[in-house]
């Protein structure tokens, strides 16, 4: 054996030694060295190799506020927070936030996002509009239960008589002492003498209509509003201050909140 021989063979053991399998345990980082002389990292510490998450990350959002207690009630500790946004219509909870002597990760969220109810979009999507008698007379009858002062009832009534003179030619308006709006009109212009009649419309009616899914009814107050003009008539509505109306329902919703928590609830939103 050649002194190169020699000298090879320790090196060769320890490159064996190095590439030899070894047992390991997982949730430690090791430095190994490979046989190139480089030195390589595996690191055994996530879940994959533990089984186990090193802390709760995730962000969920729920849509009514019995969720929402109910997902604080299992997940909170003494440093989670809460903020409400009344712009946004949100409450957000940051359940691992920054603790008063140590800081937290602030990667676990829960978020109430109310989801507007199908009638209350349906309503504010004709709010100040004028259509013609026909779909406003159609628009009445789909929302029926929304009526409240007129009756549904009465308010069928007055969606039937609208649909009934479509094709009326209308001459004038004038208000009645009743607050009632009349609306004149003659059926067959063509004819020597039509048939003359009068169609009549509140000026005032009032709705109730749960602005997000899961909350109360609220009621609001909307005007009649018309145009006459060349024998037609349109009709629509102004709605009497729907937004203060969902603030109202998202302030009680934030209040059911606050009374099952025991932390303040911020204004604003969490960073």
């Amino acid at each position: 054996m050649t002194n190169t021989d020699a000298s090879v063979q320790p090196i060769a053991a320890l490159a064996q030694s190095a590439l030899a399998p070894k047992e390991v345990e997982a949730g430690a980082i090791y430095l190994v060295a490979t046989a190139d002389g480089d030195v390589r990292q595996f690191d055994l510490t996530g879940p994959q190799y533990t089984g186990q998450l090193a802390r709760k990350t995730g962000r969920t959002t729920v849509r009514d506020a019995a969720s929402f207690l109910a997902y604080w009630a299992k997940h909170h500790d003494d440093a989670s927070e809460v903020y409400a946004d009344v712009e946004q219509l949100t409450i957000t909870a940051v359940l691992d936030a920054h603790a008063a002597d140590e800081p937290g990760f602030g990667e676990h969220r829960l978020t109430l996002a109310l989801r507007k109810t199908k009638a209350w979009d349906e309503w504010l999507a004709l709010d100040g509009k004028l259509v013609d008698q026909d779909r406003f007379a159609n628009f009445l009858e789909d929302h029926l239960p929304n009526l409240v002062e007129p009756d549904a009832a009465t308010m069928l009534e007055i969606a039937q008589s609208i649909k009934a003179t479509t094709k009326a030619d209308f001459q004038s308006s004038s208000r009645l002492q009743s607050g009632e709006r009349k609306f004149a009109y003659v059926e067959d212009t063509k004819a020597s003498a039509g048939a003359k009649g009068d169609l009549a419309i509140p000026e005032v009616f009032k709705i109730a209509v749960p602005p997000f899914e899961g909350a109360d009814a609220y009621s609001m107050t909307a005007r009649f509003k018309y145009r006459l003009g060349g024998g037609q008539l349109a009709l629509g509505y102004k709605l009497e201050q729907p937004e203060e109306r969902a603030k109202a329902a998202f302030a009680d919703v934030l209040a059911a909140i606050a009374e099952d928590i025991t932390v303040p609830v911020l204004n604003g939103t969490p960073a």
